[in-house]
């Protein structure tokens, strides 16, 4: 079932290409002839959205005056009046830091009545992460470290580092205002929520930073904050440095915001490709995939089993497989704040190749495949795992035990060892992550 499971993956990656939808989205856009027009490029996908977007502006007979992209990969820039920067991801770094420089500069060169475009994708919260005055830049990696391993969600991880961050939570947009910005953004998001993506560098926040610091209190959090992290939040709550910029902000005026791909759009050519492999019937789930990764494996499995059994009636012929599909982004709590190899797909993955092994003959003929849509499962070179009822035993014939990598949060290594991996390379796009599950019929 691999090579199926594999060709639905790459079929959900290209269903979410951000090259077709900035052009679609750029020709759209009210930009005028006579008016200079600059790029912002931010995350994962921006050296791919910058390029759509430098070709869709040349078929309207316009030519970016200037503009920076920052993505992770250190490409060149797709037109002479751009800069490319690289930054560091997950953690920010000094990298990241001359990136969120060289934003600075750009927008120090602009006019009231320039237009600017803002191409946002998942991973700029950490590719322009840069601390706001009174916070080092040590203090900045730290509370993302910090949040990175505390199991918290996307949206609540989002929610503090936005705080301390120079450019999020609108701070971009009130930096170009008065100036006509028109934001286009890749969702890594639940719900697609342009105060999430990419931290909002042009989207209000909602928040105060005393419902920042209750957040923080609720996942007991607050106590490890780097030192000078709770003093700045302190200093805003005494109204001593500014609040982020709120809804209904002058900043916000002339701004324009369009999520133009999510991870529906993955699933959907996922689900379609596996159709016109045979694959009958297929199902996507309505729940987005969150929390826990070791717990959501159980329950993935789980819902295959019961799929197997009930989710064929009223097919007339069913065919030889069947699959299913999730998308979303869960979460690896780190323990004692150590950890090994691997990301959260590899550790569903792992988790979910246990759950298989522990159901004996009811596990047999099942496979999953967990992988990030950007070609990248955490620190290392995979996009995630193909695992089935054999792979625990398998880790085991290699010499490893696969209970330790688990519990250790190292599912690489052990993955690794069975020739579980799945490696794709940088896909280009960044719509969360996708499983993908797979039953024998007959």
């Amino acid at each position: 079932m691999r090579p199926l499971l594999e060709d639905i993956y790459r079929a959900a990656v290209l269903g979410a290409d951000p090259a077709a939808a900035t052009e679609q989205a750029i020709a759209a856009l009210p930009l005028e002839r006579g008016r200079r027009v600059f790029l912002i490029a931010i995350g994962k996908a921006a050296h791919v959205m910058a390029s759509a977007a430098v070709k869709a502006l040349g078929e309207r007979g316009l030519t970016p005056a200037g503009g920076v992209v920052v993505g992770a990969h250190g490409e060149a820039a797709p037109h002479v009046m751009l800069t490319a920067v690289t930054g560091e991801h997950p953690l920010p770094g000094p990298n990241s830091f001359r990136a969120a420089d060289r934003l600075g500069e750009l927008i120090g060169r602009l006019d009231a009545d320039d237009q600017v475009v803002v191409l946002l994708s998942g991973g700029g919260s950490a590719l322009v992460g840069a601390p706001v005055p009174g916070v080092e830049g040590g203090e900045l990696l730290a509370l993302t470290a910090l949040l990175l391993g505390s199991g918290a969600d996307i949206t609540v991880m989002n929610s503090v580092r936005k705080r301390f961050s120079r450019w999020a939570g609108g701070r971009l947009a009130e930096a170009l205002a008065p100036c006509a910005v028109h934001v286009l953004m890749v969702s890594d998001v639940p719900n697609d929520d342009p105060t999430f993506i990419a931290s909002g560098p042009c989207a209000p926040d909602v928040l105060t930073a005393r419902d920042v610091r209750q957040m923080l209190e609720e996942h007991d959090l607050l106590r490890r904050l780097p030192a000078r992290c709770v003093a700045y939040l302190e200093r805003v709550e005494r109204g001593e440095a500014p609040e982020t910029p709120k809804p209904g902000a002058p900043g916000f005026g002339r701004v324009t915001s369009k999520v133009i791909l999510g991870n529906p759009h993955a699933l959907r050519a996922g689900a379609a490709r596996a159709t016109e492999l045979g694959v009958m019937p297929v199902a996507i789930s309505r729940e987005p995939l969150l929390g826990d990764a070791a717990e959501t494996a159980r329950r993935l499995v789980d819902e295959l089993v019961h799929f197997r059994e009930g989710g064929l009636l009223g097919v007339r012929d069913p065919g030889k497989y069947a699959c299913m599909l999730w998308g979303g982004e869960t979460t690896v709590r780190l323990v004692d704040e150590t950890y090994g190899a691997g990301g959260r797909c590899q550790h569903l993955a792992l988790a979910a190749a246990r759950a298989l092994k522990e159901l004996g003959g009811l596990g047999r003929g099942i496979a999953i495949l967990a992988a990030g849509t950007d070609g990248r499962d955490g620190p290392t070179d995979a996009a995630g795992a193909v695992v089935d009822a054999a792979t625990w035993d398998a880790i085991r014939a290699a010499g490893r035990d696969p209970a330790a990598h688990l519990a250790g949060r190292d599912a690489f290594p052990a993955l690794d060892a069975a020739g579980a991996l799945l490696r794709t390379g940088h896909s280009g796009t960044n719509v969360r992550d996708v499983v993908v599950g797979m039953v024998a019929i007959r």
